[in-house]
């Protein structure tokens, strides 16, 4: 299976994703009118934005109507997992631990965040798939409950 593939959509494009994602397919207006409760902007600004990302390949758009219906062409998961991929593999060099490190570093995570990260950890190794501390040369990063008996601490 291929991935989809989508342009980056760049701050102001995700902004009207959020909109189509949560209220679904909507014409200009609906969107304009959601956009402007958190920032004030012309009603032509988003439809040029829709326009150009019909272009891109960001939403599809449906003429059958006088009034165009905008939908996202991937589904926010997707988008997400795409803009994940990106970052992960120019910021962090293909490393999700440095990733994940990074992300709990910046925002505090909820007890209910962190639980669900550790049924997802817990998960994939169900899954079979090699954890990073399998794949890990020796003397790097592991987070494991190994570094923690060794008495390494989890930034050495």
């Amino acid at each position: 299976m291929t991935r989809p593939h989508a342009p980056r959509p760049t701050d102001a494009e995700l902004a009207i994703l959020r909109v189509l994602w949560e209220r679904g397919p909507s014409t200009v207006r609906q969107v304009h009118d959601v956009l402007g409760r958190e920032r004030p902007a012309a009603y032509t600004t988003a439809l040029k934005l829709l326009q150009i990302m019909a272009e891109k390949g960001l939403v599809d758009r449906d003429e059958r109507d006088r009034t165009h219906v905008y939908r996202a062409r991937l589904s926010e998961e997707q988008t997400q997992r795409q803009l994940v991929r990106d970052l992960l593999d120019r910021a962090f060099g293909g490393s999700a631990t440095k990733l994940v490190m990074q992300a709990l570093a910046a925002r505090r995570a909820s007890a209910d965040e962190l639980r669900e990260i550790r049924r997802m950890i817990d998960g994939a190794r169900a899954d079979g798939r090699p954890s990073d501390d399998e794949r890990r040369p020796s003397g790097t990063f592991r987070g494991d409950q190994a570094d923690r008996k060794e008495g390494r601490h989890e930034r050495d």
